[in-house]
């Protein structure tokens, strides 16, 4: 059986107020793509569909027009488990339809899911069994089934489950994580030697690497998962959560895919994939890597030598078809026309950082000291303004021209 794990896609989500939905498309194509040319029999899509609880319609929209090609008209199985971002009820409105095309919503942990109705045909996902948080699949052109543990995001409230109204935080998170532990341990008992043994969560296991994307999420803290809970006679353990891909375990093998497109500056420089595994009972896993071309890369440009720095790096085509995160250096105020002629260089720069170097002539050890200073807005113009007149700018002053810049698409303020 052939597995395709995805997770995080935050339909609806933007960069620094730009639209990414030309890109979320993209990556829809991309995998409806992957899917269909490596004959995928599975995809699990571990969480985070969606980046809040009320997306806006053209995401829902998206992730069913997703759903409706990955499922190849109900012979290849999906599953879907709602992330921390997701309303549950939400991801899950679906289900009595989407069970009719072997696509599995599950909202809350201890769901259990719609069992296939009506005429069994052998050309289509079937919904063997199951019960909450689990599921038995066959899936056409497979000899094995598949069994599934299905964990939508645990917490405490999803779980409906009070672990401790006194504890510390070492205490609740050490609770947490034998709680979820017992959870799968309980669940393995529907395991058997002949399926195809599967579980895929979104949540945080201690030992995860972490990006700035997470927001707001609970990282870390309370809801960490040691990494033991997983059971040991898993074949596969597809997570969602962190949006970095990464291995955590190899026996059983434990992953995250990380999300399909980078949604923070955090993530300049990291490659995006999909993870592509085949499984057969009492066989090694094998594993695939597959890295997505959907998503605009994100690049950090530091440019000290000033804005001839950053029109140089251009004329040279630096980092063609990235979203651009800029820190311009420069050694006094720049003219607000100057700067809206900066952003105006290139439709990439997505977030314009201005930092004033100053000189300082004190010597300290024999070495002169640069002093960096980040400015806001509203700083710059204060202090070009004492320049110019002698005298500060009162506050009606200041706001005027904090409204003209905001009309004018003015500078992202620095996070």
């Amino acid at each position: 059986m052939r597995i395709l794990h995805t997770a995080d896609w935050h339909f609806g989500r933007q960069l620094e107020g730009k639209d990414r939905r030309a890109e979320q498309a993209a990556f829809v194509d991309e995998l409806a793509r992957i899917a269909d040319e490596r004959e995928v029999d599975l995809v699990l899509i571990a969480g985070d569909v969606y980046d809040s609880v009320n997306p806006p319609a053209w995401a829902e929209e998206l992730f069913y027009e997703a759903l409706e090609r990955l499922s190849a008209e109900g012979r290849r199985a999906v599953v879907v488990i709602a992330g921390n971002h997701d309303q549950p009820e939400r991801v899950r409105a679906a289900a009595p339809l989407a069970t009719k095309h072997g696509i599995v919503l599950l909202g809350l942990p201890k769901e259990a899911p719609l069992l296939s109705a009506g005429e069994v045909t052998p050309d289509r996902v079937r919904i063997v069994q199951g019960g909450p948080s689990w599921l038995e699949l066959a899936v056409p052109g497979c000899k094995h089934n598949a069994v599934v543990l299905a964990l939508p995001y645990p917490s405490e409230s999803r779980l409906k489950e009070l672990l401790s109204e006194s504890f510390t935080q070492e205490q609740m998170q050490l609770a947490f994580s034998e709680r979820i532990t017992q959870l799968f341990d309980e669940l393995s008992g529907h395991f058997r030697e002949d399926t195809v043994n599967l579980v895929t969560s979104h949540l945080f296991v201690m030992g995860g690497m972490e990006t700035d994307s997470e927001r707001p999420i609970q990282i870390g803290g309370a809801l960490t998962v040691s990494p033991q809970a997983f059971p040991k006679n898993a074949d596969y353990v597809a997570l969602g959560h962190l949006h970095r891909l990464q291995k955590l375990s190899d026996k059983p093998l434990v992953r995250y895919s990380g999300s399909p497109l980078s949604y923070s500056f955090s993530e300049a420089g990291q490659s995006k994939a999909v993870v592509l595994v085949e499984v057969e009972p009492g066989a090694e896993v094998q594993e695939e890597i597959i890295y997505l071309t959907s998503g605009r890369p994100l690049a950090r440009w530091r440019a000290t030598e000033g804005i001839s720095q950053v029109e140089k790096w251009l004329a040279e085509g630096r980092d063609a078809g990235s979203w651009i995160d800029l820190e311009l250096h420069v050694s006094d105020v720049i003219d607000p026309a100057e700067f809206q002629r900066v952003r105006k260089l290139s439709d990439d720069f997505l977030k314009i950082q201005r930092v004033v170097v100053r000189e300082n002539n004190q010597e300290e050890d024999g070495e002169q000291r640069v002093e960096l200073t980040e400015l806001t807005s509203d700083q710059l113009f204060r202090r070009f303004y004492e320049r110019k007149r002698g005298a500060e700018p009162d506050e009606r002053l200041v706001a005027m021209f904090q409204r003209l810049l905001a009309e004018t698409g003015g500078e992202e303020e620095v996070e």
